[in-house]
């Protein structure tokens, strides 16, 4: 046995558990989930040496000369996972990803958020999020034949997917996620589970987490969960809100200049972040519509704006604009960056907009400051940003622009844009 608690814990919890198989999670650059499977002999090997792979394959690590990679297991993230049989179960472990010297691979997502939750630590903050992802049912992953035409709140003979959320939110509770709430959402067969309040490296843990969950769920149901953020045009899209809430290490209570600094850095930086906050071509038909913001603006309660400051409930905010296609590591690190410079800056955000944005006269829009309004304004954007070149690494960069230029590139070349879409997004997790 080791001298660490969690990994003698993971070590009697698979002997008792019947685990057969331990997946080894990480994640790409773009925020897809990678995994190769450990038997449990290797596991004590793991925790001390890590696992080597090849990080040639894995999209944004490394050249075919510079292939060798080695996977670190994080003891304090297994799960059994409950979709998978009692007998000969499977559990699983997120990783962190170093190079053979032993050095943390500054490529590997997760540890770039690590870096920044540790350095608002050292600053005597906490960032704690609870995202609201939203998703569609549809009837098989060849179409958008839709499972109902219920809208928000439904609880109707329309909302007979209900079966499917219960289902995903006890195997979400199973796995250590707590929920705090689901719904029917807005659009046709549309549906949203929102996860209770953690820090941000557990929570950007939970959202890669929650979306194989759903798709795992619903195919195990027999139907088809999306994360396309647009996958009907008209309808309403799908939308990752992040709620925040920068808490004092001290256990002081959170004054309202500390929360409105935090959200104007935020507002500052948002327009350079937005690539990785909203990744897809698909993503920019959202803005403008059904609640999506276009502008970068707040308020205390209109939800149409970019940021909306809850009147009721613990001190937090709610960034409304990213979808969830983004990188969740990614996301939470330049957000975090920027509330930051916020309040290392004492900013003062500007005067809350209060107007229907979706409905009012041109205008009265005059002078205020909009999203990129596509991907490829969003990457223009992105490669002038002193502030995104000094939040995250040069090869994370350099790997996302090269991949979504090609994208952006595509796109514009396609006949079809609305097949290249569903081609590109509609079965992407």
């Amino acid at each position: 046995m080791s001298s660490n608690p969690e990994q003698d814990f993971v070590l009697k919890t698979i002997k008792g558990r019947d685990v057969h198989f331990v997946r080894f999670w990480f994640t790409d650059v773009l925020g897809n989930m990678k995994s190769f499977a450990v038997i449990p002999s290797e596991l004590e090997n793991a925790f001390e040496d890590g696992m080597g792979f090849d990080g040639s394959c894995v999209e944004g690590f490394c050249r075919t000369r510079e292939s060798d990679m080695l996977a670190f297991p994080d003891a304090s993230t297994f799960q059994v996972l409950p979709w998978r049989p009692e007998s000969n179960a499977v559990g699983r472990m997120f990783c962190d990803i170093r190079t053979p010297d032993g050095k943390p691979f500054e490529g590997d997502p997760r540890q770039v958020l690590a870096r920044e939750v540790q350095r608002a630590l050292d600053m005597g903050y906490v960032l704690n999020v609870g995202p609201e992802l939203e998703f569609f049912y549809f009837k098989d992953q060849h179409s958008t034949e839709v499972l109902d035409h219920g809208g928000y709140f439904d609880l109707t003979s329309l909302d007979y997917a209900s079966d499917l959320r219960r289902d995903t939110v006890l195997t979400l509770e199973k796995m250590g996620i707590p929920v705090e709430y689901s719904h029917h959402e807005n659009g046709p067969s549309q549906h949203e589970i929102d996860l209770r309040f953690t820090d941000a490296l557990s929570m950007a843990d939970a959202v890669m987490t929650y979306k194989l969950v759903v798709k795992e769920i619903a195919m195990k149901h027999g139907v088809y969960a999306s994360f396309m953020p647009k996958p009907l045009p008209g309808k309403s899209g799908s939308g990752l809100h992040v709620h925040m809430a920068p808490s004092l290490l001290s256990g002081d209570a959170l004054l309202e200049q500390t929360l409105h600094a935090f959200l104007a850095g935020i507002l500052r930086r948002v327009g350079d972040m937005t690539l990785f906050l909203n990744t897809a071509t698909n993503s920019y038909q959202r803005f403008g519509s059904f609640e999506a913001p276009r502008y970068v603006t707040w308020s205390s309660g209109n939800r149409a704006q970019l940021i909306r400051v809850p009147e009721t409930g613990a001190p937090r905010l709610e960034l409304r604009s990213p979808d969830p296609l983004c990188n969740p590591y990614l996301a939470f690190t330049l957000l975090l960056q920027a509330g930051l410079e916020g309040l290392r800056n004492g900013s003062v955000p500007p005067v809350p907009t209060d107007i229907d944005l979706q409905s009012a006269p041109a205008g009265t829009l005059a002078g205020l400051e909009r999203l990129p309004d596509s991907l490829g304004a969003a990457i223009e954007k992105a490669q002038d940003s002193i502030f995104v070149r000094q939040s995250l690494p040069a090869p994370v960069i350099g790997k996302i622009l090269e991949v979504k230029r090609n994208e952006w590139e595509r796109y514009n070349r396609a006949e079809d844009k609305n097949e290249f879409e569903h081609a590109c997004y509609f079965e992407r997790v």
